[in-house]
């Protein structure tokens, strides 16, 4: 029996024949929680097809010193992912990890555009699948993590429960993610995302976003793309998905420079918060170019496409916060601050707050230095940031 694909390449929907030939092994990922029903995920044929087979594939990373620094300054535009990621890194489980959670964006992508939305579940054109769309990226983001064979402990802000994947305590990875950020836009074809951080070993919490090894986000609109960074590896990338479905590296962000481009989150907060209704109307009188679509993935990721710019999320006595800390604020910062910007929750860097709870929550603020200096003397009166005058220095 054959099941099928479907892809989109150049505007035409294409059946894939995915030969019943594969193992039923599939089909069964390795032992997880009994919170995490492997019955329940998606057919896997459907989904990965042959780039994931049950034994992970064999990577060519054997570098001695001298070749491996030789090698991480190789990594040029047009390499393809899995290409960029042996170069950039010697840790085959983090590749490994990063290349499923690749094919699993690749597959939410298509869900996305082709799903219909109601008010309560999204169905495709064939009716095959009765699930909202963000509880379908949910469980196609899960079966990816099991398929790693390198994740112990996975964590989704659907789901916020550890959820065992199978993978090795020592060498192994826990991983957290927002499945589809901006889900209550899809039907409005705005542009949604996928965040998800990496953290070593088998801990969520007691860590900080500073801890994470990698952290990216998957961006759905007229492109798709992936933007990802690693923490032994300088800057941010952006990954293309060609039409024949593979990611291609289009561009390397370093450094997040100064320019009049602002996306102020939760406005309401204005109201009852003068310090940020005095920033907001600092953006209006200096003409800013507003550039807000309500969904943090593409209004964060503008600023590092663009190199430039602000995205603030403040509360205020009557609008607390929402934004969670380890499936959204943390790995975004990680990405915003590897690409040569700063991250803010207005005393200090977001990297650095203690992540306690999986449900913690916090407000943000991301963008070059000067504006998130002038986020933090706006909303409080002084910037960790600034440097001191001099004593004795002219004022």
């Amino acid at each position: 029996m054959e099941a099928t694909m479907v892809c989109c390449s150049r505007g035409m929907l294409l059946p894939l024949a995915v030969s019943s030939q594969h193992p039923t092994a599939l089909l069964s990922p390795p032992s997880v929680s009994p919170s995490f029903n492997s019955k329940s995920i998606i057919k896997s044929s459907s989904i990965f097809g042959e780039p994931l087979r049950a034994t992970p594939p064999r990577l060519s990373i054997k570098l001695s010193k001298t070749r491996r620094l030789s090698s991480v300054t190789r990594c040029a535009i047009g390499d393809s992912l899995e290409g960029f990621l042996t170069k950039a890194t010697t840790d085959k489980g983090l590749i490994r990890v990063l290349t499923c959670m690749g094919e699993a964006l690749r597959t939410i992508a298509f869900k996305v555009r082709t799903a219909s939305c109601g008010g309560t579940a999204c169905v495709n054109s064939f009716g095959d699948e009765q699930l909202a769309v963000d509880m379908l990226a949910d469980k196609l983001l899960f079966e990816a993590l099991a398929y790693s064979h390198f994740c112990k402990y996975a964590c989704s802000e659907e789901v916020p429960e550890l959820q065992d994947m199978g993978g090795p305590t020592e060498g192994g990875f826990s991983v957290a993610f927002d499945p589809l950020d901006g889900s209550s836009i899809v039907d409005t074809n705005f542009t949604v995302g996928t965040i998800f951080g990496v953290w070593p070993g088998d801990k969520l919490t007691g860590v900080t976003g500073r801890d994470q090894v990698a952290a990216a986000m998957g961006i759905y609109g007229p492109r798709t793309t992936y933007v990802l960074a690693l923490k032994d590896f300088p800057g941010t990338h952006e990954f293309l998905l060609l039409d024949e479905g593979k990611w291609q590296h289009v561009k390397e962000t370093t450094e997040i420079n100064e320019g009049k481009l602002f996306s102020p989150g939760n406005l309401r907060a204005t109201f009852d918060n003068p310090n940020y209704d005095k920033l907001v109307n600092y953006y209006v009188t200096e003409k800013y170019t507003l550039r807000y679509t309500g969904g943090m993935v593409p209004d964060v990721n503008q600023i590092i496409v663009k190199e430039k710019g602000i995205f603030t999320n403040v509360v205020s006595p009557s609008s607390k916060a929402k934004l969670r800390l380890l499936f959204e604020v943390a790995p975004l910062g990680f990405l915003i601050e590897k690409a040569g910007g700063y991250s803010s929750d207005g005393y200090q860097s977001v990297e650095n707050k203690d992540i306690n709870n999986l449900d913690d929550r916090t407000q943000v603020a991301y963008g070059s230095k000067n504006e998130i200096i002038r986020f933090e003397k706006t909303l409080y009166g002084s910037s960790r940031l600034e440097e001191p005058v001099p004593v004795g220095a002219a004022s």
